[in-house]
């Protein structure tokens, strides 16, 4: 694995992703993204991170993979460190770099149209208060991406992308897109426990009766069929 210097270019985001997909080393790793990415730092990685985490997501371990680093770049947006730290270990992390091609390809056309409706807005959005409110929310949505939840990965890697975009091109709108994303599970939830508070003194003793009714049931029908 090569070393590392964290230079930036003036390249869009999408084509710095693209021009990773093609070079010929079959090992793809995490060190070399950070490298490529070079200042622009935690937006640049929360949007990749996420994008990838859509794309490639259904495949088993890369959640793992791809949910660590965003959960320290969470922790270190929350505590406002300037400059974003990985550990060794964590730049030694690898995958198919065939497998990412695959992922970007399907994320490229609708990134680059964003890129081009994008531009800086809502500058409260972006402030240091926000980022870190943004960097708690990413650390707890991180975490719900790592655990082994079939297709649960969808959800909290969009929100960490719609934050990121916001970060990397200082657009605000993209961050109130997350944080409603986020208002609406929360919503949702509270719904539902809400109608679960309210329908189950109902539910409950209906079900001990079936519970009782059960195994009587089970009795006569196996009675009758021996007869």
């Amino acid at each position: 694995m090569p070393d590392y210097d964290y230079q930036s270019d003036n390249r869009t985001f999408s084509q710095v992703i693209e021009d990773i997909g093609v070079k010929d080393d079959p090992k793809l790793y995490l060190g070399e993204l950070v490298n490529a990415f070079g200042e622009r730092g935690f937006g640049a990685l929360m949007l990749f991170f996420g994008l990838l985490s859509v794309a490639i997501g259904i495949i088993p371990g890369t959640t793992t993979i791809l949910g660590a680093p965003l959960l320290l770049i969470g922790l270190q947006l929350a505590i406002r460190q300037d400059q974003l730290w990985l550990p060794r270990w964590a730049l030694r992390r690898w995958i198919e770099r065939e497998t990412y091609r695959q992922g970007v390809e399907k994320v490229l056309p609708r990134l680059r149209k964003l890129e081009r409706l994008s531009k800086p807005r809502l500058s409260i959005m972006t402030s240091e208060l926000s980022e870190v409110l943004i960097g708690v929310a990413t650390v707890l949505l991180a975490f719900i991406l790592i655990l082994p939840i079939w297709g649960g990965n969808l959800v909290p890697a969009l929100i960490i992308s719609a934050f990121g975009f916001g970060l990397l091109q200082r657009d605000g709108l993209a961050i109130v897109i997350g944080w409603s994303a986020i208002a609406l599970i929360v919503v949702a939830a509270l719904i539902i426990w809400l109608t679960w508070t309210w329908v189950s003194p109902y539910l409950l003793p209906f079900w001990s009766w079936l519970n009782g009714l059960l195994p009587q049931a089970w009795t006569w029908l196996t009675g009758l069929l021996g007869g």
